[in-house]
């Protein structure tokens, strides 16, 4: 299943401190900013960084969370600070860890977003990832899988009221449904896992896709971007400039191994890009960016 499914960001059976809070980085945006662990019981699946966005006429959501019960912990933050209507709901992607909070806003009836690809992801991929976390919470915790119904193939925007929000869909990158979003109002670009900051990038979509699409945010020169994992709000260009460190490495590295006549087996020693480098996970998840990137760069 390894090979078939990303398992980024499913169940760990330990034991681990429960989501911090939300922080407050200004302008009506709110970030919840997460532990760099795997989903246990303790943490409710609350492992990535997910958020609302306050406008004058409603709230979108940057990601509704882990589990059902992530995404009801994060609508009531939401009621602490603002009695108005949840109107957006966005699933970056099909991981489990952004997208299974979405039942938690379904009675408020929003508009759920996501790339045109996202429906058929949740629909090969949901039940497996909706098992695998019942494994470790609750299962009426888990929640159920919503689609989204209203897709962006190219870009969009939604209007808050007073704030523009701006969608792009982005080709096979860290998967094959990456949708990031711009605050045209504050300049904060929401990258979701298309940027990893401390935590080492996972890799489920195409490395060299993956690469391009950076440059494709770059081009829009934000200023500030909050990470899918890290920090609620970091500097843009040098926590990507990081990344791409490392996934350059992963390529040039694994086109020696290829180059080598190395097989896959003998590649995942070889290919150490990244090691040494601080990235929290780096053993849990590196050997299958290589695995991804083998598949990948052999067929160049």
């Amino acid at each position: 299943m390894a090979l078939g499914f990303c398992l980024c960001c499913l169940p760990d059976r330990g034991q681990a401190a429960r989501p911090s809070g939300i922080k407050d980085v200004g302008n009506g945006i709110f970030i919840r900013e997460a532990p760099h662990e795997e989903a246990t019981r303790r943490n409710r699946g609350g492992i990535a960084n997910i958020g609302f966005i306050i406008g004058r006429d409603g709230v979108l959501v940057t990601d509704p969370g882990g589990s059902l019960a992530d995404g009801r912990w994060l609508r009531s933050e939401i009621k602490i600070r603002t009695t108005k209507r949840v109107r957006y709901v966005v699933m970056s992607h099909v991981h489990p860890d952004h997208c299974l909070g979405a039942a938690a806003f379904g009675d408020e009836v929003p508009v759920f977003l996501g790339h045109h690809r996202l429906k058929n992801a949740l629909h090969a991929r949901g039940d497996f990832y909706r098992e695998r976390l019942a494994e470790v919470l609750e299962r009426d915790d888990v929640g159920e899988i919503i689609y989204p119904n209203q897709e962006v193939e190219h870009a969009a925007e939604v209007d808050l009221g007073d704030r523009i929000i701006r969608m792009m869909a982005h080709g096979r990158a860290h998967t094959d449904c990456d949708l990031t979003m711009l605050d045209v109002t504050t300049g904060t670009l929401f990258p979701s896992d298309l940027l990893f900051v401390d935590r080492v990038p996972s890799l489920d979509g195409s490395l060299l896709g993956w690469l391009a699409e950076v440059e494709r945010l770059r081009q829009i020169r934000p200023a500030r971007a909050v990470p899918g994992h890290g920090p609620a709000i970091v500097a843009f260009e040098p926590a990507m400039a990081k990344q791409v460190e490392y996934l350059t490495a992963l390529a040039d590295q694994t086109r020696q191994a290829i180059a080598r006549g190395l097989t896959l087996n003998d590649a995942l020693p070889a290919v150490t890009a990244g090691k040494g480098g601080g990235w929290a996970l780096y053993e849990a998840y590196h050997e299958r960016n290589v695995i991804q990137a083998y598949k990948e760069l052999e067929w160049e």
